[in-house]
């Protein structure tokens, strides 16, 4: 498609991330019927259907594919402003993570890429399926998922980007001294198992380590606790055991905080960089260095636990 409309794309991406024509009017500081207006003349330019009308309002797979090229080429062109010294707003790069390595190894992977700034991030959480497909649809730049996800989309892999193994975020199954002593004085066997009140996360980890442990699938009283920092604080709190990141939990099992309820048995999650490949120097550094980093902190994906 040549001459592309790139102020009417520019008005398809706030519909995109506002969800209605109203948001789009209030971040581009434009009227309602200007936002409308835009986008039909953007369709009748393409003859085609861009955006589905609702609450809220999405972009048709056309859509997506015009914003995906759109993102691409705003991010390469602030790169090149950076690199020929001119004045420019940070450019914006979308990142999808899951909430354990957001906690953990990515915290410190984050400082050198901000010292100076050279972008302005804005991290989304989400795992699995869900952020290799904000990856595919072009909502983020790159995502980190788990090579289980990966194999369930391998079909799907969108055009145009790379797939780098990382390293395998590690779990420990913990608990504080109390709470053992009281749950698991006979040790972490399954008797216990079945009355011991567990926290999981909705990734359904702590089951299928319970599963390999025991033999079966195990029933077991839990809460089920969607952020991880919370379940980890939880934990602290004697509240219940479960899993926490191996990065997280040493320290503690050191300090005496927490027991580790399965010494020299982990659970562990393969996890890959999953990013678009476009060729600008940031682009090429960023991924450089989040391979890098996190492969200093995790263990290499030779043999899942």
């Amino acid at each position: 498609m040549s001459n592309l409309d790139y102020r009417g794309l520019a008005v398809l991406d706030a519909v995109a991330a506002s969800g209605s024509f109203d948001g789009a009017a209030t971040l581009l500081g434009i009227s309602q019927p200007a936002v409308a207006e835009r986008i039909k003349a953007l369709e009748d330019r393409c003859g085609r259907l861009l955006v589905v009308r609702g609450t809220p309002s999405v972009p048709t797979g056309l859509g997506q594919r015009l914003l995906v090229h759109f993102r691409h080429v705003r991010l390469m062109e602030a790169a090149l402003d950076i690199d020929l010294g001119r004045d420019t707003s940070l450019p914006a790069l979308a990142l999808a993570l899951d909430a354990d390595s957001l906690a953990t190894w990515f915290a410190q992977a984050l400082p050198p890429l901000l010292s100076p700034p050279r972008c302005r991030f804005h991290i989304e959480l989400a795992d699995g399926e869900r952020a290799l497909r904000l990856v595919r649809e072009g909502a983020v730049f790159a995502c980190v998922a788990e090579a289980e996800a990966d194999a369930d989309a391998a079909g799907e892999a969108a055009v145009g980007t790379t797939s780098t193994p990382l390293g395998l975020l590690r779990y420990t199954c913990v608990a504080t001294p109390a709470f053992a002593g009281h749950w698991f004085g006979d040790g972490f066997i399954a008797e216990a198992v079945a009355l011991a009140p567990a926290l999981v996360s909705e990734r359904g980890q702590l089951a299928r380590f319970l599963a390999r442990e025991f033999g079966a699938e195990v029933r077991f009283p839990h809460h089920t606790m969607p952020v991880s920092a919370a379940l980890d604080n939880c934990i602290l709190h004697g509240v219940a055991y479960g899993l926490m990141p191996e990065l997280s939990a040493l320290s503690r099992i050191a300090t005496g905080q927490l027991i580790d309820l399965a010494p020299g048995r982990t659970w562990s999650t393969a996890l890959s960089w999953h990013a678009w490949n476009i060729d600008t120097p940031f682009t090429h550094a960023l991924t450089e260095h989040i391979v890098t980093s996190a492969r200093r902190y995790l263990p290499p994906t030779l043999k899942i636990s």
